[in-house]
């Protein structure tokens, strides 16, 4: 599957997929590639030059609504599989949704896919169709909250072609947690602006340590390791001999009677 390192910065394609455009003699040009390849009829024309056999454009509708975008990108999806032409799903529901700088993606793909030529902008990356590339040109004070990002990202033709609210659950969770590491990074680029304290080790002074305290590291080290080889040599020597002392024990018997006076007395 192919994917891309973020989506462009600004609309458009490469020249020369513009002039291989204009080379198939489309119904018409596309201009906004965001709303003019929404619906895939464009892409369905484009393929029919190439694999007339398998396409039949009285079958693709060229219309706005959501229906109409689904119908046409399923009987695309098909016919993908049946060629096995590579398109990721992600780009297509991009694509479908209007999600910013889908569409300029897809349609590079599809030149490549179709001329068996490279473009630059072309790399085997994450795909990312948010508007964070966008939000990072503005000032902090005007970027997005955690409610807008949501309401920006997720469309509604999204949210009527998926109804299931677990999957929207999930992707509103997931640029949640983007959101969140956004604000992390910007909290690290201006600790001033969020009143951010520095911590104890950050404000400790380090220097260097001093000539004296060097030498002194250095003679504990050959102390230790003086010490160590020095047990060392010790344990390894085989040819200590050890002397036993003996210990004089007083007479057990002298000690029993003694006790037994003692007893005898007390009661």
């Amino acid at each position: 599957m192919t994917s891309y390192p973020q989506a462009p910065r600004r609309t458009g394609v490469p020249r020369e997929v513009i002039r291989w455009l204009q080379s198939l003699d489309l119904s018409f040009c596309p201009k906004n590639f965001r709303r003019d390849l929404c619906n895939g009829y464009i892409a369905a024309e484009i393929f029919y030059w190439y694999y007339p056999e398998d396409i039949t454009l009285h079958s693709y509708e060229n219309g706005t609504s959501l229906a109409t975008k689904l119908s046409n990108w399923s009987q695309l999806e098909k016919f993908l599989l049946k060629r096995s032409l590579n398109i990721s799903k992600e780009l297509i529901d991009g694509t479908m949704h209007c999600k910013p700088g889908a569409a300029e993606l897809i349609l590079q793909d599809i030149y490549v896919m179709l001329t068996n030529k490279r473009i630059k902008t072309v790399q085997d990356n994450e795909v990312d169709f948010t508007d964070w590339y966008y939000q990072e040109g503005l000032p902090m004070v005007a970027r997005s909250t955690a409610t807008k990002s949501v309401k920006s990202n997720i469309t509604l033709s999204e949210i009527l072609a998926e109804p299931d609210l677990n999957i929207n659950k999930q992707k509103i969770q997931a640029l949640m947690e983007l959101h969140v590491q956004h604000r992390q990074q910007e909290r690290i680029l201006d600790p001033k602006r969020f009143n951010v304290k520095p911590t104890m080790g950050e404000r400790a002074i380090r220097l260097p340590p001093s000539s004296e305290q060097t030498e002194d590291d250095d003679n504990l080290s050959k102390r230790s390791s003086s010490s160590t080889s020095s047990t060392s040599d010790i344990r390894s020597k085989t040819s200590v001999q050890f002397k036993e002392i003996k210990v004089k024990q007083a007479d057990r018997s002298f000690v029993l009677s003694s006790v037994s006076s003692l007893a005898s007395s007390l009661s």
